[in-house]
């Protein structure tokens, strides 16, 4: 009997960690235009926030959990915790040191970011009038001795705790707490030039610069003041009150999230003890692990906007989306899929054709209903604007809006009533499942035919992100698609969400589990009979230990897997005895890789598909997803060619083994391929020759 392998697996959470490492790393390359190396500090620090709200808390949780009942769990969230934060402590530094280069490249740009120390005395007075103009009105001082816990603290803000003190009496001092309106003002403020030379300043020393203004009617004379942030528990307990709908029940679990148990306390390393001890205490931390001395600045999320005072150099080339050789310049997009397949590659190509397609619906006189999932939208939404339109104008339309979109909440219950109002039907979900398949059917009816048009993709229907994410998205009439779609939303007016058979599309938490399976399965058969056996996979997170376990065992029977993995992934390439067979790499550049693509060999009869779901545990069982066959040979071939450009970047792919986690791949004595760059032109091409376009 042949000897048991041992199965090696990454901790997701470890695994996400290294992939905000990749992050960090384009903040750190100098091949990256100088002002996009800001964004990415400020994109790192981001994810890092939630990743604290969301995973830590977790954790922390169960690590709660495992010390009331230590059999309770079959792993130990403490262990997991202590390598998080030494992992987290030494990113940190790295964090520091590259923003520290950064501020000197600036300086060699002629950009100086001062604080309210270095102001020459216009610079002060034009801080001053600015303060007076817009920022005052935003503030609202807390003293702190009125306080008896600091539940008031917002989660997502940063604050100033002020000492205000007298020169000549040590012994009597106050605290106040300002928060920073870095959500109604710039984090930046740009100063009048001097010569070639260009000066910001941040708001918080702006602020700073004016505190004596602020404390006018007391009679310090020093004030002193360090920044807090404090990161709360972001998950939602929903109760199971049957008085009260869904999205009632979502809107207190919000009200409670504003309270909820800190898992970090950010604070100004500057910060005397009695000041951090008097804060530590109103807010009831006490765990070492939760409290983090930092810098001077936090909240770096809000780099992600920083200004560009320089010159177009400091950016990334525009690269305005293309026309799709199949849509531009057609009056119906509507008959354009009624002729063929459409699919459309965000941002390369425009999110605009769905807005022109949604338009089209609303007004064409034979479009009796429109079908939609929601999950994320954009700040001014004209998808849910066209969706409106479409309904005044007599459409049946209706959406599935996912409440318990993370950290969207409460911008989808703002929808869900502007939907409603403007006289779209609703449904929202349950607890314990959300939807996050991206769906949209028109029903149109033309001369006693029913037509269905379907849109199936990767990414939200959001024209904001839609410019930043690299998604896929399929347009058909294609009834074997379009029906099964249908069955889809037939889905969400049930009151449980009963299994149906689908023979085309491959739905969570039905099917793809098993999905998955059968094809890895068939691909080994076709391994063991000597044939070509191989998995080409493109996701976002792999860290389903099931399917890990497949891929291992698939890959020493013989598969070959290449896989492209922007984020977590527990599997490790170079295993030994494991994974010969497994290629891995991620891409980490100018678009967020946000699409998810499978292609099975399947004996030279290739299946590809595209799906909304990532290769975790989340996404097999406990979510509404939809993977989608594509059966356009054309289309077919597009994915196919995108994904060799992929899998041939030597400028931005990493690749993902245990020996050199995170190393560029070498470019050495080769042509350089950036990916992203590459598809573009690709599909620019495309285009031009379509249209016999020459430069």
């Amino acid at each position: 009997m042949p000897r048991k392998q041992n199965t090696v697996m990454i901790n997701r959470d470890i695994s996400w960690l290294h992939f905000n490492d990749r992050v960090l790393q384009e903040a750190d390359d100098p091949r990256v235009p100088l002002i996009e190396r800001l964004r990415f500090l400020g994109i790192f620090s981001n994810n890092l926030d939630e990743f604290f709200r969301v995973r830590v808390a977790t954790l922390k949780r169960l690590a709660n959990l495992e010390s009331e009942n230590p059999a309770a769990l079959d792993f130990k969230p403490g262990k997991i915790l202590y390598q998080l934060n030494r992992t987290v402590m030494q990113q940190q530094n790295k964090f520091y040191r590259i923003y520290s280069n950064i501020l000197d490249e600036l300086t060699r740009e002629k950009i100086y970011i001062i604080n309210e120390k270095q102001l020459s005395y216009d610079q002060g007075a034009y801080v001053t009038k600015y303060f007076r103009d817009h920022v005052r009105p935003n503030l609202f001082p807390i003293m702190i001795k009125n306080l008896k816990r600091l539940f008031s603290l917002k989660d997502k803000s940063i604050y100033l705790a002020v000492e205000l003190k007298h020169k000549n009496n040590r012994t009597k001092s106050d605290y106040a707490l300002i928060k920073v309106p870095s959500f109604v003002l710039s984090r930046f403020l740009i100063l009048p030039k001097k010569g070639d030379k260009n000066y910001i300043i941040l708001l918080d020393d702006v602020i700073r610069y004016n505190l004596s203004n602020i404390f006018s009617i007391f009679d310090y004379d020093v004030f002193n003041a360090y920044t807090i942030k404090i990161t709360r528990d972001a998950e939602l307990d929903i109760d199971n009150d049957v008085s009260k709908s869904f999205m009632e029940r979502v809107a207190e679990s919000l009200k409670q999230r504003k309270a909820a148990q800190p898992v970090r306390f950010s604070y100004d390393r500057e910060m005397p003890s009695a000041l951090l001890n008097l804060l530590t205490g109103k807010l009831k931390i006490s765990g070492s692990d939760d409290i983090i001395g930092g810098s001077r600045y936090h909240n770096f999320k809000d780099f992600m906007s920083f200004p560009n005072v320089g010159g177009s150099h400091l950016e990334y080339p525009e690269t305005p989306p293309l026309p799709h050789k199949d849509l531009a310049g057609s009056k119906s997009i509507l008959a354009a899929i009624g002729q063929k397949d459409v699919m459309l590659h965000y941002p390369f190509q425009s999110f605009e054709y769905i807005i022109d397609l949604l338009r089209e619906a609303s007004i064409d006189p034979h479009v009796r209903s429109i079908k939609m999932t929601i999950y994320r939208v954009a700040t001014n939404s004209k998808v849910v604007n066209s969706l409106i339109n479409a309904a005044r104008n007599g459409k049946s339309v209706t959406v599935f809006m996912e409440l318990q979109a993370r950290f969207d909440e409460q911008a989808n219950i703002f929808w869900s009533q502007k939907l409603q109002e403007g006289g779209v039907k609703i449904i929202h979900g349950m607890p314990g499942i959300k939807v996050h398949s991206k769906l949209l059917l028109i029903y149109r009816r033309v001369g006693g035919k029913d037509i269905c048009y379907a849109n199936i993709g990767t990414g939200n229907f959001n024209e904001e992100t839609a410019r930043l994410y690299a998604d896929d998205t399929l347009l058909t009439s294609d009834p074997d698609i379009t029906d099964e779609v249908e069955k889809v939303f037939s889905l969400f007016s049930q009151s449980l969400y009963a299994p149906v058979v689908f023979q085309h599309l491959v739905v969570s938490p039905f099917g793809t589990r098993r999905f998955f399976s059968k094809m890895i399965k068939n691909e080994v058969e076709n391994a063991k009979r000597g044939n070509r056996a191989e998995v080409f996979l493109k996701v976002n997170s792999l860290s389903d230990e099931k399917v890990v376990k497949k891929i291992y065992d698939a890959a020493r029977q013989g598969v070959k897997f290449r896989l492209i993995v922007r984020g977590q992934c527990a599997l490790v390439p170079d295993a030994e005895g494991l994974s010969k067979n497994i290629e891995a790499i991620s891409i980490v550049d100018k678009y967020l890789e946000h699409s998810r693509v499978f292609i099975f060999h399947n004996g030279g009869d290739q299946k590809y598909y595209i799906s909304s779901a990532d290769l975790m545990k989340r996404n097999l069982d406990h979510r509404i997803e939809v993977s989608c066959p594509v059966y356009d040979k054309e289309i077919q071939k597009e994915l196919r060619d995108m994904l060799e450009i992929q899998c041939n970047d030597n400028v931005k792919a990493r690749r993902l083994d245990k020996q050199r986690l995170n190393e560029y791949r070498s470019n050495e004595n080769k042509v350089k391929i950036r990916a992203q760059a590459k598809i573009y032109n690709y599909f620019k091409e495309q285009y031009y020759y379509q249209n016999k376009i020459y430069e």
